[in-house]
């Protein structure tokens, strides 16, 4: 495979990279952070003027092209940054599911507000009991004459208190695991009976719990078929595993840049630690680990954008979440030992990122899930 970036990827990077180092800092993330809504407004209308929330989209809906490789290639540089920007909720979850379900009406209206930065969306599809099942569904959805009338509660709902839709998972018929009977339905938060409880999370995003509660919907804002929306559930979720893939190996890539920089001016003895040969070789175990997970993760973006069948999609994206996952734990507990105790304060970033990490391993499944899931296909 040719893993070797186009023009057009490296211009995305380079526009990334630059931004970060004119704009955002890590005080200036740490300002973001402390505010109530948890992004900052000015940056996301940037990234719209920047034409990077067009990137998951085709270019028959107005996007750059639907490329699952040119995503984690900005994914990369936002986990070396650690934005806190709803890019996954409002983006890649949340747009990525009208343009899979809605039809060309509501994409032409609810497609181009995302891409510029007008419009914030959440997905509330995960639910307690799921365990990284998106297709476990408990959230009920009964017809009522010409209504539709919403029950259930959603957790972890990225972006929720900040969004002006839910995109909600509910089922309208079969067993609570069954892949037929889901919809998804586009709820505004403030209707009667939603109610939204936010919280931040451990890495510093804005997250919610959703209880639906005798919410009445028309049947217009249902998104495609009644029933028919796992197929396009499932690949939405694989898209977001890889690109939270690729934001934690850039996470990943920036605590061994911090570690190995630590290390050239942190003394003991009299000496820079970096010059001992135990720290050396641990520091090489942590690039290899990194190396590893870099070529898997850009493998599975190359598997989302063939023509190949939906298992080979699916054994690639779990291989990656997988040795991501592993590094994960190789990478960022040897930075964190390497830096001593300065790394779990709150001035040095790179117990952020470990935080982040971390955040990041679970998010669509550990490793350990990956890797039964591989297993079984």
């Amino acid at each position: 495979m040719d893993f070797s970036q186009t023009e057009e990827q490296q211009m995305l990077q380079e526009s990334v990279q630059q931004f970060v180092r004119k704009s955002y800092d890590f005080d200036t993330r740490n300002s973001i952070v402390s505010t109530e809504q948890g992004y900052s407004a000015e940056f996301w209308k940037l990234f719209a003027e920047l034409g990077w929330l067009t990137v998951p989209f085709s270019e028959a809906d107005g996007g750059f092209g639907d490329s699952a490789v040119d995503l984690t290639v900005m994914m990369d540089e936002f986990g070396k940054a650690l934005l806190v920007e709803p890019y996954l909720a409002t983006v890649i979850l949340g747009g990525g599911l009208i343009a899979a379900l809605a039809d060309e009406k509501s994409k032409g209206e609810l497609l181009p507000p995302v891409m510029s930065g007008d419009l914030q969306l959440a997905l509330a599809a995960t639910e307690h009991s799921g365990r990284y099942n998106p297709l476990s569904v408990e959230t009920t959805a009964q017809v009522d004459g010409d209504k539709i009338i919403l029950n259930g509660v959603k957790t972890a709902v990225l972006n929720g208190i900040n969004a002006s839709y839910l995109l909600v998972t509910a089922r309208e018929s079969g067993e609570v695991s069954s892949k037929d009977g889901i919809s998804v339905f586009l709820v505004p938060t403030d209707s009667s009976g939603v109610n939204i409880q936010g919280f931040t999370t451990i890495d510093g995003r804005s997250s919610s719990e959703v209880q639906l509660e005798a919410v009445s919907v028309g049947a217009s804002a249902r998104l495609g078929q009644p029933g028919k929306a796992a197929e396009a559930l499932l690949m939405v979720n694989e898209k977001a595993t890889v690109a939270c893939a690729a934001e934690a190996l850039g996470a990943l890539e920036s605590m061994l840049h911090k570690t190995v920089e630590y290390s050239k001016t942190r003394k003991q003895f009299g000496t820079s630690i970096g010059t001992f040969q135990a720290l050396q070789h641990r520091m090489a175990d942590m690039f290899i680990q990194c190396q590893l997970a870099r070529s898997i993760v850009i493998r599975a973006a190359m598997k989302i954008d063939s023509n190949e069948s939906t298992v080979e999609k699916t054994k690639a994206v779990s291989a990656a979440k997988s040795r991501i996952g592993y590094a994960i734990k190789a990478v960022g507990q040897e930075a964190i030992q390497i830096h001593g105790g300065i790394a779990m304060t709150e001035e040095l970033d790179v117990g952020h990122l470990f935080r982040r990490v971390t955040a990041l391993d679970i998010m669509f499944g550990d490793a350990d899930f990956h890797t039964e899931r591989y297993a079984s296909l």
